[in-house]
């Protein structure tokens, strides 16, 4: 064998082990998410889901012939921390993709470097963060249509419009938040277009703790309905102030987020009673898939043994979060940002959340949010809300497990 010929077989030995080597190494996905402090509750379940989907996709071969492997860091529910942590990992830990973590305040400091680099973004559990961007690579996974900031209190008016005798009259309370702020722009464009009167329209500091004052004034002006646009621990401090004051207006709830937490629920208890709030999943006919029960089985195992909460329902948003990326990189057999956009902005996605496509800004094309009414809760057991039984979806109309009982005061006299 010539001198030519023993290089160009060295060569291509050489060329196929790198080959070989680099084909066993993982594609890397890096997210921030919040482990610790206040956006926690929803932040652990999230990356035990999406720890579950790595599992899966592993034992599944992979993607394009490799393995998947997550890397992530506690953004401690900061929005500061986000922009760093996003840097060491495409900097340092060199990852090949970045999803979001959990709540729009985390999801906004991360998208001017998403931004800035030219990353494909999946947010997870954002409101409207690319109204500010308009981004053309940020998806967002949610199900509130196209509408987002109108899209969490779009069933509280279909339920309250449909009453007899229709009530005419509303309040709106918010926290001056991204969230707070965003989704009661949407519960005043949802009130004008069903005619209904607003006495109250006003927001609160993030950091209020004693909201018996608010509410009083409040129930002073009489509203038929009360819209609150809330985060969890501001939603705790409403209810108990709502009963401490003793205000029954008709119907109320509408945007508070925290009441998907079992947590929380079970803190509440038989306070919840009568409330009508947002809820982007739930394992209802005509939504719940075997594919879905499959994941809610592992997950409540995963989430037992980790101490999270093994009964929420969000943690359906974060799988299919990655089961969309997941979908992306095979059908594209890429892993370039704007390829993978390019295909999410024309592909049909079949996940646990439900079968979607994404529209303008990233957002669904069309509304998948429900509307649930707690009702028959009568202890603070965790068990109380192990099924349905008590959280009712009452619309849509084609996915309603009951009715709503109204008025709010008829469900406090049960």
């Amino acid at each position: 064998m010539g001198k030519t010929a023993r290089w160009f077989g060295a060569a291509l030995l050489v060329a196929l082990a790198t080959s070989s080597a680099q084909a066993a190494d993982p594609i890397k996905v890096g997210l921030g998410m919040s482990l610790t402090g206040k956006l926690a509750g929803n932040g652990k379940p999230a990356l035990i889901a999406m720890q579950i989907w790595e599992d899966d996709t592993n034992a599944q071969g992979g993607l394009l012939g490799r393995p998947v492997k997550l890397i992530y860091y506690d953004d401690q529910s900061e929005p500061g921390n986000v922009p760093g942590i996003y840097s060491k990992l495409l900097d340092v830990d060199k990852v090949d993709l970045i999803v979001s973590g959990y709540a729009s305040t985390q999801i906004a400091a991360a998208m001017p470097l998403a931004i800035e680099r030219r990353k494909l973004f999946i947010g997870l559990g954002g409101t409207a963060v690319n109204d500010a961007f308009h981004y053309p690579m940020y998806f967002n996974m949610v199900p509130n249509g196209p509408s987002p900031k109108a899209a969490f209190t779009h069933g509280f008016f279909k339920v309250a419009a449909a009453q007899n005798p229709r009530p005419e009259t509303i309040a709106l309370a918010y926290a001056d938040a991204e969230f707070g702020q965003n989704v009661c722009q949407g519960a005043r464009d949802n009130a004008k277009e069903a005619g209904f009167k607003i006495l109250y329209d006003k927001s609160y500091p993030p950091a209020t703790i004693d909201f018996s004052p608010i509410v009083r004034v409040i129930a002073a002006n009489q509203p038929d309905l009360m819209v609150l646009c809330s985060y969890p621990l501001d939603t705790v401090g409403i209810i108990k102030a709502m009963h401490e004051v003793g205000f029954k207006p008709k119907m109320w709830g509408g945007a508070m987020v925290g009441l998907q937490s079992t947590a929380l629920k079970a803190q509440l208890g038989p306070l919840l009673n009568g409330i009508v709030n947002f809820e982007a999943w739930a394992p209802v006919k005509g939504v719940v898939t075997p594919a879905a029960t499959d994941f809610l089985r592992k997950y409540q195992v995963k989430a037992t043994a980790a101490g999270a909460d093994a009964l929420s329902y969000f943690p359906v948003s974060a799988y299919a979060d990655l089961q969309v990326l997941g979908q992306a990189i095979t059908a594209t057999n890429s892993l370039k940002d704007d390829v993978l956009a390019a295909y999410m902005h024309k592909a049909e996605f079949e996940t646990v959340l439900g079968d979607f496509r994404f529209g303008q800004d990233g957002e669904w094309s069309e509304i998948h949010l429900l509307e649930v009414q707690f009702q028959n809760i009568k202890s603070n057991s965790i068990e109380e809300f192990r099924d349905l039984g008590t959280e009712i979806v009452v619309y849509p109309p084609e996915l309603k497990s009951g009715d709503a009982i109204y008025p709010y005061e008829k469900i406090l006299a049960k």
